[in-house]
C-alpha cells in the first residue's frame, strides 16, 4: 500500500511540484494539501496521512506550532523544509525539537529545474521518515530500567579490586537522522567536571552546525562548540563537526582536530567513519565510541577500526532510535561492546569517564 503524504506550503507552485514529484513513484500517494498550520492540524486528523511535508513560513500558523500541535493531537512523521541560512537552522531545531523527524533544504530553483538527482533525494526522504515509530508524542519507546553497574570484587583479604575499566582519552559520537534531539538528550546529562574530550559528527549542511553547536551550548554543563581547525582536545569539551568538511584526530601538540574539505567520493560531509578512524590511530585502545539513530552505515567501518585498536563501541538501542540504520549496520558487523537505550547513554558514558 502506498505511503500517504500531506504537503503542507502556502506557495501554491511548491505544493503542485511536490505533489507532482511524490505522485510520479508509485511508493506514494498524496492524500492532500494544506496552505497553513491551522488547515495542516485538522487536515492530519481527517486523512490520517503517513508523512506531512511541512513549511515554516505560513499564515493563520506557523510550522513549528503545526509540528507542536500535531504531535499533541495526532503523532505523525513530519518533513520540514528549510533556508540554509544561519535563522532557517534555528528554526529548523525549533521544528525537530518539537517533534519533526527530519528536515530538507527547501531550494525553488533545484525544484523548478526538475531535477532528477532531486527528486530521487526527496522521494527517498519522505519513505525513510514515514519509518518513525511513535510511543505517545515521543519518537522512541519508553526506556527499560538501567542495568546494574558492576560490583567490586572483595578478595578474603578484605582488598577492593575495582571492576575493570579502561581509561577513556577521547569519546566520538556519530549520528545521523534524529540525532539532534538524541544528542541534546545525552550530552545535557554530562556534568560540568567531565573528565574527558569529546568529537561528535551529525550529519547537517553547512549552514546548520553553528546554530546546533550554539544551541547545544546554551543548554549544556559541557562547552559544546563547532570545531576549527587545530581546536584542543579538551575535558568537558564537545567538538561538533562542521557541516561540508572533515573532522580528523591529530595526537601533535596535546591532541587537536583537523577540519579538511570533503572529499568528493565520501557520501557524508562530516563522516562518522573518518572522525573515528583517525581516532583509533592516534588514541589506540582509549577511546569510547557511540553510534547512534540514523540511516545508512557511516560509522560501521570507523568502528571496525576503533575495535582493531583495543578500543570500545556502543549503539544506541533499536527502540529507542528515529532510525535504526547506523547502529545497526554495527551490530551486523558484531562490533558493538555494548547495546543502550538512548535515556541511559549520557549517564553510561558519564559514569565509564569519571
Amino acid at each position: 500500500m502506498p505511503i500517504k503524504v500531506l504537503v503542507v506550503d502556502d506557495s501554491g507552485f511548491f505544493r503542485r511540484r511536490l505533489v507532482e514529484i511524490f505522485e510520479s513513484d508509485a511508493r506514494l500517494t498524496v492524500v492532500g494539501t494544506a496552505n497553513n498550520g491551522r488547515e495542516a492540524i485538522d487536515k492530519v486528523q481527517s486523512l490520517s496521512p503517513d508523512v506531512v511535508t511541512m513549511d515554516y513560513e505560513m499564515p493563520v500558523l506557523d510550522g513549528i506550532a503545526a509540528v507542536s500541535n500535531i504531535m499533541k493531537l495526532k503523532p505523525t512523521p513530519v518533513l520540514m523544509f528549510s533556508s540554509l541560512t544561519h535563522e532557517g537552522a534555528k528554526i529548523t531545531l525549533d521544528a525537530l525539537e518539537a517533534g519533526a523527524v527530519d528536515f530538507m533544504p527547501k531550494n525553488f530553483e533545484d525544484i523548478s529545474r526538475d531535477s532528477e538527482m532531486v527528486k530521487r533525494a526527496l522521494i527517498e526522504r519522505v519513505l525513510l521518515v514515514s519509518r518513525t515509530r511513535f510511543s505517545g508524542n515521543r519518537q522512541y519507546l519508553e526506556a527499560p530500567p538501567p542495568r546494574e553497574a558492576p560490583k567490586p570484587i572483595v578478595t578474603e583479604r578484605g582488598v577492593i579490586i575495582p571492576r575493570s575499566r579502561k581509561r577513556v582519552s577521547l569519546v566520538a559520537i556519530g549520528t545521523s537522522t534524529g540525532g539532534p534531539m538524541a544528542l541534546q538528550s545525552v550530552l545535557t546529562k554530562l556534568p560540568k567536571s567531565f573528565a574527558a574530550p569529546l568529537v561528535v559528527v551529525q550529519h547537517m549542511p553547512a549552514a546548520f552546525t553553528g546554530a546546533f553547536a550554539e544551541r547545544l551550548n546554551n543548554i549544556c554543563q559541557i562547552t559544546v562548540k563547532e570545531a576549527q581547525d587545530g581546536d584542543r582536545l579538551q575535558p568537558g569539551v564537545a567538538l561538533l563537526a562542521p557541516g561540508g568538511k572533515q573532522m580528523m584526530i591529530d595526537s601533535r601538540n596535546g591532541g587537536c582536530v583537523r577540519i579538511l574539505e570533503g572529499d568528493e567520493r565520501l557520501n557524508y560531509k562530516p563522516s562518522v567513519d573518518v572522525t573515528f578512524g583517525s581516532a583509533s590511530k592516534c588514541y589506540p585502545g582509549k577511546v569510547l565510541a557511540v553510534v547512534m539513530t540514523g540511516m545508512g552505515f557511516d560509522g560501521r567501518d570507523g568502528s571496525r577500526m576503533l575495535k582493531s585498536s583495543g578500543s570500545r563501541v556502543w549503539i544506541q538501542s533499536e527502540e529507542s532510535c528515529v532510525i535504526y540504520g547506523m547502529p545497526m549496520a554495527v551490530e551486523k558487523a558484531n562490533l558493538a561492546d555494548d547495546v543502550i537505550h538512548l535515556d541511559h547513554i549520557g549517564e553510561r558514558i558519564a559514569r565509564e569517564v569519571s
